[in-house]
């Protein structure tokens, strides 16, 4: 797996479940040409450009451009990374039909010529990581109720919405999130000031 400290940001479903294969990272779908209406989405990845920098990785082909140029106008360069697939002619597998430019995307390219863009984009090397520190974990948002729990859903979307994050996260992205926004501390802090209305801070002082 590749280490990249950059949220990656792809058009698709099929290009997120290619480089989730490959790449060890946060992974943002744009859902295609929906990120143009799409502002909680917008406002999550201007987020995360802030917080760490952002690598695109769109198709070759004109939509595709078109999805990078239109995030690259609302965040500054320097918090942009750009991985460019060749133009490679050819019809993915699950396809039954070429695409309109015939030119494969993110999807149907090789493990090389994605980590071949990667390396020119000026991604890989080796992060500084502090090994003290405590992550969030998937048992962190059962415990608290955010996951596994009848009223579950109802608690992970007041969270989110305190947390300005868009509500339709899975367990999994939000926990790569909330790994890159905050500590441990700070999630236990939220929790707690999201839920103080309540009287409840997590599943945790109910068992107590």
């Amino acid at each position: 797996m590749i280490k990249i400290n950059q949220a990656v940001i792809v058009e698709g479903r099929y290009d997120k479940i290619k480089l989730s294969s490959i790449i060890d990272g946060l992974i943002i779908e744009t859902n295609g040409f929906s990120i143009f209406k799409d502002k909680e989405k917008q406002r999550l990845i201007r987020r995360l450009a802030d917080e760490k920098g952002i690598l695109i990785m769109t198709d070759s082909d004109s939509a595709g451009f078109k999805i990078r140029s239109f995030l690259g106008g609302s965040i500054p360069n320097d918090k942009i990374y750009h991985a460019y697939i060749p133009d490679i002619f050819g019809k993915e597998k699950r396809k039954t039909e070429y695409s309109k430019e015939g030119k494969l995307g993110v999807e149907g390219v090789s493990v090389q010529v994605i980590t071949e863009a990667l390396e020119r984009a000026g991604v890989l090397y080796e992060s500084r990581e502090d090994t003290q520190r405590r992550e969030i974990t998937n048992v962190d948002l059962y415990e608290y109720g955010l996951s596994g729990t009848p009223d579950c859903k109802q608690r992970k979307e007041k969270l989110l919405r305190f947390l300005d994050l868009p509500v339709r996260l899975s367990t999994s992205s939000l926990v790569k999130l909330l790994n890159t926004f905050m500590t441990y501390e700070d999630f236990i802090s939220s929790v707690e000031k999201c839920f103080e209305d309540s009287g409840i801070s997590g599943l945790k002082e109910e068992e107590k």
